[in-house]
Order: structure tokens, then sequence, then C-alpha cells
């Protein structure tokens, strides 16, 4: 590797630091905050706004599998991550200017749609600058960034909602994203090599480089297929918790309800931070399966502790175990992908369909924990998604192969192709 490219890899990785930190608070759009405002703000049920997030992660379903595809193929992936957070928060900060049914619903659905981008584009962007040896740590160190991002985002929105109201998260979220542009375009063209971005071998250890495979390795693989389920349990099971927690405190004090969901982030946040580095520096020695089998045995302990009690400091620090499930799942998702996809130059395809069986269990998630509230409460709620998890932690250890690691071959061996791994 030349100087050159070195000092371009050298500038990539900080950029890529400052894309993944401002980022963050842009790929999510309004999140649970969403909630909170159309709860306090404009007085809808919980129903009602369980019903228009489905609706807004549905449009991320249909947008995801084909992001991906977009992904492998362009060479323009900068350009991709720019016009998505363009459209993701205009979207969202023209929701306080029609803020009925179904203009929140589409533009929430277009926000939702854009930001499935984000996902396989940075990990893209990631392999496609430091290879596949280096690709673990890079994905850990992008985790700590977005989740640093996320962490001082909210603590920005908590600390200027009790005086603003939660319409401030509008604001902070434009600013972000002009951050977010000028990071991305920061990253070296040159410096991305995008046949490796997709999956395919770089040529460090005499790897020789292949056509990409037919897009029915994402259906004969049968490792694939079982993460995809796994992962959709995780999400039917996590992703309605924090916005279930975020009514909770809401419906307590509306006043302190946005500061209260931003001590809830800043709190998982923070945590989420150490065990990204955790992942980035021991998963390739410790295995990737054992860790994504601890997020999601996290699930059903926080879903219990959840119905304890109603104090808003236990429930900000039973939030604490969101930071480990989440923190773990981050890091380790898109390593998992790459380990079964590796040398298919399907690599962002495969993390679309994934993140598809994922859009699908948050889709269900936030409708079914919307029902269940109404209809049993909230701590019925809790324990049916903690049940969930349970399932899902199950499936992973019986049927999920360790895809690298020291059940199959340590970082520096040649990898098994994706229909070696398919034929466990």
């Amino acid at each position: 590797m030349s100087k050159r490219s070195l000092s371009e890899q050298v500038q990539a990785g900080r950029a890529l630091d400052a894309s993944n930190f401002f980022l963050a608070d842009v790929r999510d759009g309004l999140g649970p905050y969403l909630a909170v405002y159309l709860l306090t703000e404009q007085q809808w049920d919980e129903a009602r706004i369980g019903i228009v997030m489905s609706i807004a992660t549905i449009a991320g379903i249909v947008a995801q599998t084909p992001a991906g595809a977009l992904v492998d193929a362009t060479r323009a992936k900068r350009l991709v991550m720019v016009a998505a957070a363009i459209l993701v928060t205009t979207s969202s900060v023209l929701l306080p200017v029609w803020p009925s049914f179904w203009p929140v619903a589409i533009s929430q659905g277009i926000a939702q749609a854009a930001a499935v981008v984000f996902p396989p584009a940075i990990a893209a962007v990631s392999l496609g600058i430091f290879g596949h040896r280096a690709f673990t740590a890079r994905i850990g160190r992008n985790e700590t960034f977005n989740h640093a991002g996320n962490a001082v985002a909210a603590a920005i929105a908590g600390a200027t909602a009790y005086w603003f109201g939660p319409s401030v998260v509008f604001y902070l979220l434009a600013a972000m994203a002009l951050a977010s542009l000028v990071s991305i375009v920061c990253i070296p063209e040159s410096a991305i090599d995008h046949d490796l971005a997709r999956g395919l071998l770089d040529g460090e250890a005499g790897d020789a480089r292949e056509q990409p495979s037919g897009l029915g390795v994402l259906l004969t693989c049968r490792p694939l297929l079982v993460f995809a389920i796994c992962v959709a349990l995780f999400h039917l099971s996590n992703a309605a918790m924090l916005p279930l927690v975020g009514q909770k405190l809401a419906l307590q004090d509306k006043q302190l309800g946005t500061s209260l969901m931003s001590a809830c982030i800043v709190a998982a946040q923070i945590v989420m931070v150490p065990f990204a580095m955790l992942v980035g520096a021991r998963a390739d020695r410790w295995g990737h399966k054992r860790f994504f089998l601890a997020a999601l045995l996290i699930l059903p302990i926080r879903g219990a502790l959840y119905t304890l009690s109603d104090n808003p400091f236990w429930l900000v620090g039973v939030q604490l175990l969101d930071g480990v499930g989440a923190g773990i799942f981050g890091a380790i998702f898109p390593v998992i992908v790459a380990d079964l996809m590796r040398n298919t130059g399907r690599f962002n395809v495969a993390q679309g369909a994934i993140i598809t069986a994922q859009s699908i269990g948050a889709a269900l998630s936030t409708t079914l924990a919307g029902l269940v509230v109404v209809g049993a409460g909230y701590s019925a709620a809790f324990l049916t998604l903690g049940g969930i998890a349970a399932i899902g932690a199950a499936i992973c250890y019986v049927a999920l192969p360790e895809t690298w690691g020291p059940q199959s071959h340590p970082r520096g061996e040649t990898a098994r192709p994706a229909s070696a791994i398919a034929a466990q």
C-alpha cells in the first residue's frame, strides 16, 4: 500500500468516525421522540401511535432490500448517503406543520425509507476501505462513535426540551444532518474499493476476486435464514420497549416526558459505547454467535424488570440494559453478515434482506405492544415482548452455527465461502 493510500485511509477513518457520530441522530429520524411528541403535544392514544409508527416501518421494509442492492451496485455511495440524509431531515422537520394522521404517516414513511440506506452504506464503505481482516474492529469503532453521537444528541435534546418543549428535537435533527453531510463528503472517494465493499475478497493474502454470486445465495444459505429469524425476533421484542417506557414517563409528567426519554437514551448510549468496543476488540477471539446470543438474552431480563416499578429512576436504570443488548447487536450484526456472504459479492443486499426481516419485527412490535397496552396494560406488554426474545435466544442457541471465531476458523486463515457455511 502506498504512502498516499495510507494517508487516504487515515483520512477516511477520521471522516467515518465523524459520519457515524453525526448520522447517529439522522439515521433514526425522530425515533422514540415521535411517540412522546404525538402523545403529549397532539394527544394521540397509544394504539394510534403504534399504528402510524408501524406504517412508517413498513415503508422501510419495502425499501430495505432494494437499498442494499443499490449500495452493492453503485459507486456513488457517498452521494446516496447525502441524499438519504436530506430526505430524512426534510420529512421530519415538516411534521409539526401537518400533524394529522396521514401526513405524519406519509412523512415518516419517507424518512424511514430513506434511512434504511445508512446501515448497509456505512458498512460497505468501511469494508471497502479497511478490508475483511480489519472489518470487525472497524465496525466496533463505527458503533462506538454512533452511540456517542446518540448520547450527545439525546443529552442536548433533554437539556433543551424542558425549556422549549418536545419540538426541539426537530431543530437538533436538522443541525446533525448538516454536520453529517460535511463528514460524508470528507471520505475520499479514491479510498473505497467498491468490489471489496460488496464482499468480494481483497488481494492481501493472494485471494482472487470472483464474480458476484447469484441472488439465490440469500435463500440457499441456511445459517443466513436462521440469522434472519433471530434478528426479526430480536426486534419484535426490542423495538417497542423504549417507546413504551417513554409513554409511561410522559403520562407521569408531561412537562418532563421528553427530558426523561432523553435520560433513558443517554443512559443506554453511554453503556453501548464500551460494549461496541468490546465486540470490536474480542468478537474474533470469543466467537460471533456468543455475542449475538448474549444480546438476545438481555431482552427477557429487561422486559421483566420494567414491570417491577413505575419510578422514573428505576425505569431509566433498567434502560441501561438496552445499552448492553443494542450495543452488542449493532456491532456484531454486519460482522456476521460479512462472514456468511464472504466472497459472494452480495454483502450489502444480504444486509438489506436481513434488515428487512428486522424491520418486519420492528413494525409488528409497536403495533403488538400498543394493542396489548390498551387491552391488558404496560406490564403485560413488557412481559410479552420479553418472551418473544427468549424464543429467539433458543433458536439462536440450537440452530445458528458459529460463523467465525474459535469454533470455526481464526482471523487470518482462508475463509469459508457462503456455500460452505450454508451446508452446515
